[in-house]
């Protein structure tokens, strides 16, 4: 796959279809890009071309833990640059989860590169934030606390980004184990300060101020509560909402049924691109 040099760091990424708009997707969790290729190759099918990447930190990207703002931030800045090198703007942006969080940052930082967001499993809720800012940054804090970055290299996480990308051993290593503490520790907070918030990430102001048309389909687990995508479908000034778990699972996080429904979801994705790119398509 290509590699791109965006901000100091090299990416991963991979473009699916040979013409029209531009859809950049992006996976949950720290997945890498092909978490979401077999969705992608669906909408890459129906005349749209798809940008995946590798996240810095994810993937078979660099390992790069630094920087001032949340690791979303920084995610969203390099998206933005990605895209400018690879003359994909604006796109439209949509992820699940994370790439959900992604996709909005995208729109606030950058609005003008984003023509339209395409949003599933949205994040929200105290639960979330406490159980994700732990599950992502306090996990490695005890780690480099206990064993320093000898140890945080031998976790099944870096583990899996050493083997991908094996630079990032070197790079790892040599860091200073307290400068990794206090980089994730403010990644953290980042999240436990969102708790309250409609959506991770973002607050209610900030979603109303996204004027791009937006799809939403709600989750049906504590870390995707339905209610969360609903509201955030009703702050959005330009959103259609589409349920597709109608039934909320009691469980942290319910993922299996997704694929199942992947059909179901590429349908009214692409409807929905289909509807809103209309009046610009060649």
């Amino acid at each position: 796959m290509p590699r791109a040099n965006v901000r100091g760091v090299s990416l991963n990424y991979e473009v699916l279809g040979d013409g029209g708009p531009w859809v950049a997707l992006s996976p949950g969790g720290r997945r890498d890009l092909g978490g979401v290729r077999s969705l992608a190759e669906k909408v890459a099918a129906a005349g749209y071309r798809v940008l995946l990447h590798d996240r810095r930190n994810c993937g078979a990207s660099d390992v790069s833990i630094a920087g001032d703002e949340s690791e979303y931030e920084i995610w969203a800045d390099d998206l933005y640059e990605l895209l400018g090198q690879l003359d994909a703007r604006p796109v439209f942006a949509g992820g699940s989860s994370s790439g959900c969080r992604l996709s909005l940052l995208l729109a606030l930082r950058h609005p003008d590169a984003v023509r339209g967001l395409l949003l599933w499993r949205v994040t929200g809720g105290r639960f979330a934030a406490e159980r994700l800012a732990q599950n992502y940054y306090g996990d490695f804090i005890a780690v480099a606390e206990q064993g320093g970055m000898a140890a945080v290299c031998e976790t099944e996480f870096f583990r899996e980004r050493i083997a991908s990308n094996p630079a990032n051993r070197e790079r790892l290593l040599g860091m200073d184990p307290q400068q990794f503490i206090g980089v994730m520790s403010r990644w953290r907070e980042y999240f436990l300060q969102s708790a309250d918030l409609p959506v991770i990430g973002a607050t209610a102001e900030a979603l109303r101020s996204i004027q791009v048309p937006a799809c939403v389909v709600p989750g049906h687990d504590w870390t995707h509560p339905r209610h969360v995508g609903e509201t955030a479908s009703r702050l959005l000034p330009n959103a259609e909402l589409h349920v597709l778990m109608t039934e909320d699972r009691e469980v942290d996080l319910a993922v299996e049924e997704w694929d199942d429904k992947e059909d179901e979801l590429a349908a009214i994705f692409v409807g929905f691109l289909n509807r809103v790119s209309a009046p610009s398509r060649v």
